[in-house]
């Protein structure tokens, strides 16, 4: 064990937050999956359940990762919660100051934040090295709310992640739009663009050995801006599932679950809206 995640210090009860982990590239990896731009506000929400980061990008796309408490060898959060906005490419910056490291050598990390106002600081240790940053932390600005809603769910697949990675890397990303249509008939599910070299479709049968969960009630296709969802291939290609759903508005829905090095389940979930302007041009 590292010794930054068994040290204990009284200097830790000044913290609304402390959170300590052997190896600080199962936080960096799942924070890298919704890492869209240089220079990126993120807004952490901090409760005893864990860690929500959120980013949004052009009113019309937010991601969320969730770092469970589990993922932390000690995890202690004195207030009922903490929320605060923190630059996300200096924070991956920080995590991953060791480099990729050694094989075998993990950096641990311990994290302190002291409430509103406070910088957020990380300590991480490798080989006996230890390196602490200081991130100025912003007041948070409000999140956008999807309102998304599992009752308002039309249709949902889960499915193994290896078949949609086949199907991105096909895909035309000359394309304006990536169409989602989901049916109880087939073709079932079917992603498509239309690109310089004209329209391209991969298809995908309910009944596939990849297809774990196949709740289609009615035919649905829409359309979403491609450059809203390449962000979200990071994901895909850390992923081993992804559940894919849509509401009654056609807003869209991409939960993937991360295993990280030491097994554990991570989840970070996109919500995008519908490309209006573009179904009235096609239309």
């Amino acid at each position: 064990m590292m010794t930054l995640s068994t040290q204990q210090s009284e200097e830790d009860s000044q913290y609304i937050l402390v959170a300590k982990a052997d190896n600080a590239r199962n936080v960096s990896n799942v924070l890298k999956a919704v890492h869209f731009k240089d220079k990126e506000l993120a807004t952490v929400f901090a409760s005893e359940n864990g860690l929500k980061v959120t980013v949004e990008d052009s009113k019309s796309v937010q991601a969320n990762a969730f770092i469970q408490a589990g993922i932390f060898q000690e995890y202690v959060i004195q207030e009922q919660s903490a929320t605060f906005m923190v630059n996300l490419t200096i924070l991956l910056e920080c995590l991953t100051i060791f480099g990729t490291g050694t094989p075998g050598v993990t950096p641990a990390l311990k994290m302190c934040y002291g409430g509103y106002g406070t910088p957020l600081l990380l300590l991480l240790e490798e080989n006996g090295v230890v390196t602490d940053c200081s991130i100025k932390t912003l007041e948070p600005e409000e999140t956008l709310d999807f309102n998304f809603s599992g009752a308002n769910v039309i249709n949902k697949i889960i499915m193994k992640s290896e078949c949609l990675k086949d199907a991105f890397q096909e895909l035309d990303m000359t394309s304006e739009v990536l169409e989602i249509l989901m049916s109880p008939d087939k073709p079932y599910f079917r992603l498509s663009t239309f690109g310089n070299a004209g329209s391209a479709h991969s298809d995908f049968p309910k009944d596939s050995d990849l297809v774990e969960s196949f709740q289609c009630t009615q035919t649905q296709s829409n359309r979403y801006k491609l450059v809203l969802l390449k962000p979200t291939i990071k994901a895909l290609m850390s992923s081993t599932k992804v559940s894919i759903r849509t509401d009654n508005r056609g807003f869209l829905s991409l939960q993937y679950m991360i295993r990280n090095e030491d097994g554990q389940i991570c989840f970070v979930e996109y919500y995008c809206a519908p490309d209006e302007e573009q179904e009235e041009d096609y239309d």
